[in-house]
């Protein structure tokens, strides 16, 4: 691969992270279903936002920190599947805590479906992580596609722009993983699948 693409599928990577796949979620949430949240104090919304942030992106990535400093993993890249089991538990604490939170204070039901949708991915990607490597970032994007599809069913309205918004990611995700060699179409698809049918699964559970 010539380096500038190289270097476009590794931006892509970090951009379209699955660890920023909740934060940004939320804020596609907030664009497109203000309604929502109508009623809710600015200073209570910043503080469930806070909380994401904390527990889906920093306390994820200071566990790769603290790991690799141990010697537990090689790199925070994670490309040794045998590496992502440890990671793997301590993300399904860090995403079970915000939905426990959103449900004990009867947050908005898509924000509730979201979080509980986010747990339940990162659950089977674990328990496929244990027999064989599936993408993590494709599980992301394929659960954010999820995600608006629930907001498409909620409102029971077609959303284009969102819609239009997370399929271009997701082709941008396939094609910079697979460009780069790190996983197969195999691997990338049942990824993607994972993740859209953990928001499903969690949708037809609390709706």
């Amino acid at each position: 691969m010539a380096t500038p693409l190289r270097f476009l599928a590794n931006a892509l990577s970090v951009l379209l992270h699955p660890v920023f796949m909740p934060l940004y979620c939320c804020l596609l949430m907030y664009q497109v279903a203000p309604e929502y949240f109508s009623g809710i104090p600015q200073k209570q919304l910043t503080g469930w936002l806070g909380m994401m942030v904390i527990n889906t992106i920093m306390f994820p990535l200071l566990l790769l920190a603290l790991l690799k400093g141990l010697g537990f993993i090689k790199s925070i890249l994670l490309k040794d599947v045998k590496e992502r089991v440890i990671p793997l538990i301590g993300v399904m604490v860090f995403y079970f805590w915000p939905y426990l939170v959103a449900k004990n204070v009867h947050a908005p039901e898509a924000a509730r479906i979201l979080l509980l949708g986010n747990f339940w991915g990162i659950i089977a990607v674990f328990m496929c992580t244990i027999f064989f490597k599936i993408s993590m970032h494709t599980s992301g994007v394929g659960s954010a596609l999820g995600f608006v599809l629930v907001l498409c069913i909620l409102k029971a309205s077609f959303l284009p722009l969102a819609l239009a918004l997370v399929s271009a990611a997701a082709i941008l995700v396939f094609w910079a993983r697979r460009s780069l060699g790190a996983h197969s179409w195999k691997e990338l698809w049942i990824g993607f699948a994972l993740g859209l049918s953990a928001q499903i699964g969690a949708l037809l559970y609390l709706h």
